[in-house]
Order: structure tokens, then C-alpha cells, then sequence
């Protein structure tokens, strides 16, 4: 046995119908696997009547043995599962348009070693981020996307997270509407960045409609995507205030820093297995 199995970490996962027993016999079956548990939270939904669960373990078993040991419990208990090394990096697809500020955001942390994330491609519909790739050294994918290609263009999108084995795809300020189709493939999939508190301030210039309006608050919102626009579930939010001496241009300069924040900080919880979907809410243990 090598020094890896001995130290070997998992994080489980799951949600299903609350009901007695759920954690006892979770814990039975991690230690019959011969599991150290070192975190667990657990949340009871009494709006869906769903429990959620998330668990880190360390075990000698393979992760086969390790399945073995859970599949029964699952189950018994109809659990939505999964079981992920801890520490692996999710390959994600980043996808942006011409704001560079959050694509930019995610590249650096991601280099720095603070985002657990492996990234195989950047897409876009314009060319202007095409240095920024370069510089990352990741392979940037120019796909075109206009009302009588937007099908050709999703499906090279398609094959293209075949061929990367995409798990997670970011929007990071990508301009385009996405079909409802793709929509639902990518459920709880890909994560989208949105400028204030949704649903306030849509269409172009939200800033400057913003600062027309006198707010004290701006914000942004990183969200699951759906087929309703800008309306899934939302991972995190953040504010910051703002006063009557700031600039519409202050104002957009200052919001871009949050967007960065916000969906960065959306994509790490997810690649840490943080956040499990309730409805059209979300459940994030952190």
C-alpha cells in the first residue's frame, strides 16, 4: 500500500428526501470502508423536504471499494450522489466575449493556485481576448455566433467540451444568449456573472441606468445557468456601496471588481463540491 492511499481524501456528496436515519447510516458505510471523516455539514430543506449532505474522508480504500460500501445506502435512501477526490481540478471552460475583466480575474487565481481548476480552452465570439489567452498559454477558440449560425455555433461548442472532457463552463461576461437546449444540458454546469442584484438594471449600460437612478448599492450576482435569463439559482452575491459623487464611469470601474470577486469566488465553491442544487436555490456549504 503506498504512502497516496494511506492519506487519500473524498468528498461525498448527495442530497435525498429527509428522512430518520440518513446520517447514521452514511457514517456506518464510510466506516465499514474504513473511512476518517474530517468535515461534515448537513442541511434539511423544509420548503422541498430534501436533505443535503456534504462529507470529507479519508480512507485506504479504493475508490472502487469506497463506492461499494456507499451504493447500498444510496439506495435505500434515493440519493442524487457523488464522490469526488478532494483536491482534483475541475476542467473548466472558460467563455467570454470582449470585457476582459473576469476572464483576467479567473486566469490569474487559477495560475496562482487559488482556483481548483484546470483550464482546456477559452471560447469566444470576437477575437479581442485572443491575447490574453496567448499569454495564459491556454488555446483560445473563436466561434462566431449570429442568428443564422447560433446552431452551428453551439454545436462546435458542443464538441469541443467533448473533446476536453468539460465539466464546468463559466460565462465569464459572454455576451450571447444561450438556446434553451444547451441550457438544459449544462444544468447545474455552468455559472454565469451578472451586474447588480437580478432582475434590476437589464439590458445595456446597467451601470450608467444605475447611476441614473441614484442607487447606494451595486452588486453582482454569479448564478446557475438557465433558460430563463439571468434567473437561476444564485451561488453568491456581493454589494458595495456607492454615493452621489461617484461617476457612471466610477461606477462601472467599481462594478467590475465585484463581478470578478463574485464569480470567482462562485466557481472555487463549486470546484470544491460547495454547492448542491434545491429547486431553483442553491445549498452552499462552506
Amino acid at each position: 500500500m503506498t504512502d497516496d492511499q494511506l492519506t487519500a481524501s473524498y468528498i461525498l456528496t448527495f442530497s435525498c428526501p429527509d428522512r430518520p436515519g440518513i446520517v447514521h447510516a452514511v457514517a456506518g458505510a464510510l466506516l465499514v470502508a474504513g473511512c476518517n471523516i474530517t468535515d461534515s455539514q448537513q442541511y434539511g430543506s423544509q420548503n422541498t423536504g430534501t436533505f443535503f449532505m456534504r462529507v470529507e474522508a479519508t480512507t485506504a480504500a479504493s475508490p472502487a471499494g469506497l463506492r461499494a460500501a456507499l451504493e447500498p445506502v444510496a439506495r435505500a435512501f434515493g440519493m442524487e450522489w457523488s464522490l469526488n477526490p478532494a483536491g482534483r481540478k475541475v476542467r473548466t471552460l472558460l467563455m467570454a466575449s470582449t470585457s476582459a475583466h473576469c476572464l483576467n480575474d479567473l486566469l490569474f487565481l487559477q495560475r496562482s493556485g487559488t482556483l481548483p481548476i484546470e483550464i482546456p480552452a477559452i471560447v469566444s465570439n470576437h477575437r479581442d481576448l485572443a491575447g490574453l489567452a496567448e499569454f495564459y498559454g491556454i488555446p483560445f477558440h473563436h466561434i462566431p455566433v449570429t442568428p443564422d449560425t447560433k446552431v452551428q455555433a453551439e454545436d462546435e461548442l458542443r464538441a469541443l467540451m467533448a473533446e476536453h472532457d468539460v465539466e464546468l463552463t463559466v460565462l465569464a461576461r459572454y455576451m450571447q444568449i444561450i438556446s434553451n437546449e444547451l441550457c438544459q444540458e449544462l444544468t447545474g454546469k455552468a455559472i454565469n456573472i451578472h451586474h447588480s442584484f437580478l432582475p434590476s438594471f437589464k439590458g445595456a449600460k446597467p451601470y450608467h441606468q444605475a447611476h441614473a437612478r441614484g442607487v447606494k448599492l451595486i452588486g453582482a450576482t454569479a448564478h446557475y445557468v438557465t433558460a430563463a435569463l439571468d434567473e437561476g439559482p444564485i451561488i453568491e452575491q456581493e454589494v458595495i456601496r456607492v454615493d452621489h459623487r461617484r461617476t457612471a464611469e466610477q461606477f462601472v470601474q467599481m462594478g467590475r471588481d465585484v463581478e470578478g470577486r463574485t464569480l470567482a469566488q462562485a466557481v472555487q465553491w463549486h470546484a470544491e463540491h460547495r454547492v448542491l442544487l434545491d429547486g431553483n436555490r442553491t445549498v452552499v456549504f462552506n
